[in-house]
């Protein structure tokens, strides 16, 4: 039996995500998603070693909830919510995809190019999971938080530090897509 949803409309998952961040702005909490990776490491004993991670994490476990509920909706919207029809993508998007080697871009929404096990356990695959890690560790902590805490918490609190960073994560991958990319692949 073949169950499929069509994604909710804005007009829904705005006002539930806008819902959210009210109450979270009510109760003094913030969201986002790095934030966990500090409590995960908290867990397991990093306070010991780094003052960063010496804090009480049992004031963090509902957005320990956070995590699991991302890979629950995951888990659901792949299994019981995907259509597996084609990506409607700009027939020019395919054509420079191609050009970089993608051979069946549209097709699938995760290229076997990129996260194929062959791909990923090869040196370059390798490489820009490791490079790439780094890089994104790094900022998240330069920039003081993820994408998701920023532009959900702090775009709605009105941060002016979340907006910049905002920027400066487009930025950032523009250059990446545009310069980078090309270079990469």
């Amino acid at each position: 039996m073949e169950f499929i949803l069509n994604p909710w409309p804005w007009y829904v998952s705005g006002p539930l995500i806008a819902i959210i961040m009210f109450t979270l702005i009510y109760f003094g909490k913030t969201f986002g998603m790095s934030s966990n990776l500090r409590t995960f490491c908290t867990i397991a004993g990093a306070g010991k070693k780094t003052e960063f991670f010496n804090f009480d994490w049992k004031s963090q476990r509902w957005n320990l909830m956070v995590v699991l509920g991302a890979v629950i909706g995951g888990f659901i919207a792949h299994f019981l919510l995907s259509n597996p029809s084609d990506i409607d993508l700009n027939p020019k998007t395919v054509e420079e995809l191609s050009q970089f080697g993608f051979e069946n871009a549209g097709k699938s929404l995760l290229p076997s190019e990129i996260y194929s096990w062959d791909a990923v356990l090869s040196l370059k695959g390798l490489a820009i999971l490791i490079i790439g890690g780094f890089l994104v560790g790094f900022g998240t902590r330069y920039a003081g938080g993820c994408t998701s805490g920023h532009a959900i918490t702090g775009l709605s609190s009105l941060q002016r530090p979340s907006l910049i960073a905002i920027i400066g994560f487009f930025l950032g991958g523009l250059i990446m897509i545009h310069l980078l990319f090309p270079l990469i692949f």
